[in-house]
């Protein structure tokens, strides 16, 4: 009489394939699957197309409830120095560099779309170095690319609560900077601009991006996630630090 013995395999199971909706509704509910995926494929246009897509949505409400102008006043009560120079002009050169001013910032907030790409892409490059270099990691571009993007997606809650926030309660104080009080920017004066600067960063999307990013990370490389999270919280506090102590220079 016989017995058959099955055999196990030591290997683990592949993941399922996912979709391009199952990618971003797993990246706020399972991370790991999300970016796990972009092993086998490092497509980045959805999530950049979504956050897209909410920007222009936030920056088309701003400017027809509120106003460019109204935000580039705002703008102002941050940067005492800069407004000490525009009450030094006559009224006419006043109005003219206000109106300057506010086609820059309307033109900057519609192509929000690009200058995202451009920063992401250059955030990726930094990591995908410092993790090739610094730890022998295999990363590609498009890959580091890819996890930044994906890690971004929290940033449409962020523009979904500014466009209620306008909508319903007008948004009087509203600044690109610091659209939404979900940081700790309410505990200190905004004329103490470094301190402003820092507690702005501490926010709670952005850490919600930065742990995904981290996540992210990990699930492409051998790199501990303990690392990984290190790294980039590591590069984002000296961003930070350096980022204040210039607008502190020049507010």
């Amino acid at each position: 009489m016989s017995s058959t013995t099955p055999v196990v395999s030591g290997a683990p199971l592949e993941q399922k394939p996912l979709s391009e909706v199952e990618r971003v509704v797993d990246t706020f509910v399972a991370p790991r699957k999300t970016f796990s995926d972009l092993r086998r494929s490092a497509n980045w246009f959805v999530p950049w197309l979504l956050l897209a897509i909410a920007y222009v949505a936030m920056t088309f409400v701003v400017d027809k409830k509120l106003g460019m102008e109204k935000v580039v006043d705002n703008q102002m009560v941050l940067q005492p120095k800069a407004a000490a120079k525009l009450d030094q002009l006559t009224a006419e050169q006043r109005a003219t560099q206000t109106q300057t001013m506010t086609k820059f910032t309307r033109a900057i907030a519609y192509a929000s779309p690009v200058v995202m790409v451009i920063i992401l892409a250059i955030i990726a490059a930094v990591l995908m170095a410092t993790f090739n270099f610094g730890f022998g990691a295999e990363l590609t571009f498009n890959q580091s690319l890819a996890v930044c993007m994906y890690a971004s997606l929290p940033g449409i809650l962020k523009a979904l609560i500014a466009m209620l926030a306008i909508l319903v309660g007008g948004g009087e104080g509203f600044t690109f900077q610091n659209p939404v009080a979900s940081n700790l920017s309410g505990l200190v004066d905004p004329s103490s601009h470094f301190l402003y600067s820092i507690t702005t960063s501490l926010d709670v999307i952005t850490i919600w991006t930065l742990v995904l990013t981290g996540i992210g990370i990990a699930c492409l490389t051998k790199v501990k996630p303990g690392a990984c999270l290190g790294v980039v919280f590591g590069w984002w506090a000296l961003v930070v630090l350096a980022g204040a102590g210039i607008g502190a220079a020049f507010s």
